[in-house]
């Protein structure tokens, strides 16, 4: 009788463990999906579709770069990366290629001086910032590739429009507007390139 009872109490302590990390594993997946939204998916995606493998380098994500303080920007520096962005935007018309390049160098610099890890470990760097602005890494990420020479001119609109986003997260210390919230007409520094007069310069598609 004694038997039967440790029997029954070890299986009942089994189905309460597994049901608690069952509930534990759906717990942490809901919160991922939150925290990285489409970075979320694009882990799945590289994954192949398998959600446990995508949760697990999401998690590791977390544990590394999670407690990163990012530094502030002197408003000197803050204002010259601004200014240095919208030449970037103006040069595209004329050069995509050097533009693409340089931009991708200047998000580089600019999350280093963001306290993130420097720029010539970019896989660091990436799954850092996708921790902290995962709304907005796939611009950078789409930025560096085109920079290496992998992307149409139409790709490469697209990543520089898409990196823009980081750029002014970087730079305000506030997350941007996503792509798909992002106001039909455009004002201030993060406009389209206006040749004097007010008109946009010619050929402009940023």
């Amino acid at each position: 009788m004694l038997m039967f009872v440790l029997v029954m109490v070890a299986v009942v302590v089994v189905i309460v463990a597994a049901v608690l990390v069952i509930g534990f594993g759906q717990r942490g997946g809901r919160g991922l999906k939150k925290r990285f939204g489409p970075e979320y998916g694009h882990a799945v995606q590289l994954h192949g579709g398998d959600a446990k493998a995508a949760e697990a380098e999401l998690g590791e994500r977390v544990r590394r770069h999670g407690s990163l303080e990012e530094r502030s920007l002197t408003p000197d520096l803050r204002e010259r990366y601004r200014a240095q962005w919208a030449r970037i935007q103006e040069k595209f018309v004329e050069s995509p290629d050097k533009a693409v390049a340089e931009a991708d160098m200047l998000l580089s610099r600019l999350a280093e001086d963001r306290g993130f890890p420097p720029g010539d470990q970019f896989d660091d760097q990436m799954a850092a910032l996708s921790v902290h602005h995962s709304e907005h890494v796939r611009g950078y990420r789409d930025l560096h590739a085109t920079a290496q020479g992998r992307g149409s001119t139409e790709e490469m609109r697209e990543a520089m429009i898409r990196a823009r986003g980081l750029v002014t997260a970087l730079t305000t210390g506030q997350p941007a507007p996503s792509a798909r919230h992002r106001p039909h007409h455009r004002e201030g520094r993060d406009a389209a390139p206006q040749a004097p007069g007010g008109h946009h310069a010619k050929g402009s598609t940023l």
